[in-house]
C-alpha cells in the first residue's frame, strides 16, 4: 500500500507544517495530549491503589494463616501427635510460599505505584509549562491584532484625513472654476 503510506505521510507533513504555522493550535493539541495523559495516569493510579490494598489484604489475610498453622503444630507436637504436626508443617510451608509470591506481588504493586505518580507529577509539570508557554502566545497573538488594528486605525485615519482634504480641495478647486465661468461669462 505504498500510495496510501504516501499519503498518510502527506497529510502528516501538511498537518506539522500547519501547526507550525499555527503554533497556539499546536499548543492546544498538546494541552489535549496531557490531559488525556494525565486523565489515564490518574486512573492508573487509582487502579493500582486498589490493587495494591487487595494484596496487602490478601499477605495480611496469608500470614494470619501462617501464624494459625505454626500454632496448630506446637500444639500437635506437644500433643506426641507426628502426623498432625508433619500435615500442619506442610501447610504451613505451602502458605509460607504463597506468602512469599503475595509479598513480591505487592512490592511490584508498590513500585508501579511509585513509577505512576512520578510520571504523574512529570505530566503535570509539564502541562504547566505548556499552558504558561499558550497564555504567552495568546497573549501575543492578542497584542498583534491589536497592533494591527491600531495601525490599520491609523492608516484608516490618515486616509479618511486625506481624503477629507481630496475633498476639501475638490470643492474649493470646483468653486473656483465656477467663479471663474461667473466671471468670463459676465465679460
Amino acid at each position: 500500500m505504498p500510495l496510501f503510506d504516501d499519503l498518510s505521510q502527506f497529510l502528516e507533513n501538511r498537518l506539522e507544517e500547519f501547526l507550525r504555522r499555527n503554533p497556539h493550535l499546536e499548543l492546544e493539541a498538546l494541552l489535549e495530549q496531557l490531559r488525556t495523559q494525565e486523565e489515564d495516569t490518574l486512573k492508573l493510579i487509582a487502579d493500582l491503589k486498589v490493587k495494591e490494598q487487595q494484596s496487602q489484604d490478601e499477605t495480611l489475610s496469608t500470614a494470619q494463616e501462617i501464624h494459625r498453622w505454626h500454632i496448630r503444630i506446637q500444639k500437635a507436637k506437644n500433643a506426641n501427635r507426628p502426623d498432625l504436626a508433619n500435615a500442619a508443617q506442610e501447610r504451613e510451608a505451602s502458605l509460607l510460599h504463597q506468602g512469599n509470591l503475595l509479598w513480591g506481588q505487592m512490592q511490584g504493586l508498590k513500585e508501579r505505584l511509585s513509577h505512576a505518580q512520578a510520571l504523574l507529577h512529570r505530566i503535570q509539570i509539564r502541562h504547566q509549562e505548556v499552558k504558561a508557554k499558550a497564555t504567552e502566545v495568546q497573549a501575543k497573538r492578542v497584542s498583534t491584532k491589536a497592533q494591527n488594528k491600531v495601525q490599520q486605525y491609523d492608516a484608516a485615519g490618515w486616509s479618511s484625513s486625506n481624503d477629507n482634504l481630496e475633498e476639501k480641495f475638490r470643492r474649493w478647486e470646483t468653486e473656483a472654476e465656477l467663479e471663474q465661468m461667473k466671471r468670463n461669462m459676465g465679460k
